[in-house]
């Protein structure tokens, strides 16, 4: 089905999250329905936080189907099919470029062949949140990525701020050196966590395990979380101001805790296999 596009860079998502439901990772089946019709399958329910979803190819809809015994699945819906209705234009504290709308879909008919992932309904068809793990080492990545450009606007202010009352830019003081210097620690451990994790799921290496990628995301998310927040501590009421870029960081990197499987699912999922195995996640 993605055969026609496959010239050029394909974009799709998945669209879980409900109004009613929640995050799926913390259990739930989804109201969004898929009836059967003669040629398919036809998609109707409400998601939010479809992110990016005017420019996708591909939503790749979690539904319930309405079989007499129902199955729940994921079915890819092309972006520009008839009865995607936007309802809610996103209007976040950071991450605005994201275009994380609500939609809501009135009988989108797609093929039989469209269906990515069918299972029986009950807990076996919730979402594992060990599953994807390792996709979240990207989503750790972006953060980390805000917390540099943190790190560089506060560089830049330390070198260039020279206060009448120390003749001298304030990048030579205990004080700035002490904090940028707890800075480039979170910073650098993190990216190491992260981009190591990376290497090794690129790698095929099957001694990786979920655990240890969500247990990257979780202090990827603390140690970008805490950069950032010493970087705007130590320029104060610049830092603050909507024409200064720290600003606008500082926003952005609030929505990495808010990612799914929040902290405290990820710690759940940590630590049933540590004490399963006596180890931090190996078996």
């Amino acid at each position: 089905m993605l055969s026609a596009a496959a010239h050029r860079p394909v974009l799709l998502n998945h669209v879980r999250v409900e109004p009613e439901l929640g995050s799926p990772a913390r259990g739930g089946l989804p109201a969004t329905v898929a009836r059967r019709t003669a040629t398919g399958w036809s998609l109707t329910g409400r998601k939010r936080f479809a992110t990016g979803v005017e420019g996708l190819d591909w939503l790749l809809v979690w539904a319930t189907t309405d079989e007499p015994t129902p199955r729940v699945g994921t079915f890819a819906v092309p972006g520009t099919a008839p009865g995607i209705e936007i309802t809610h234009r996103w209007d976040h504290l950071g991450l605005r470029a994201g275009g994380s709308h609500d939609i809501a879909l009135h009988d989108v008919e797609i093929p039989a062949g469209n269906v990515v992932e069918i299972a029986p309904h009950g807990a076996g068809a919730e979402q594992d949140n060990r599953a994807g793990a390792a996709l979240h080492l990207p989503l750790a990545a972006l953060y980390l990525g805000v917390a540099r450009a943190a790190q560089k606007c506060l560089h830049r202010f330390a070198h260039e701020r020279v206060p009448a009352n120390l003749g001298h830019p304030v990048a030579r003081t205990e004080r700035f050196r002490r904090t940028a210097g707890e800075i480039a620690l979170r910073l650098d451990s993190a990216e190491q966590l992260v981009f190591g994790g990376a290497e090794q799921v690129e790698a095929a290496d099957d001694t990786y395990t979920p655990e240890q990628a969500l247990g990257a995301r979780v202090l990827a998310d603390r140690h970008a979380t805490e950069a950032v927040a010493l970087a705007l501590r130590l320029l104060g009421n610049p830092g603050l101001t909507r024409d200064n870029p720290l600003e606008r960081h500082f926003r952005d990197v609030q929505c990495a805790p808010v990612h799914a499987p929040q902290e405290d699912m990820a710690l759940l999922a940590i630590g049933a296999r540590a004490l399963e195995t006596g180890r931090s996640g190996h078996p």
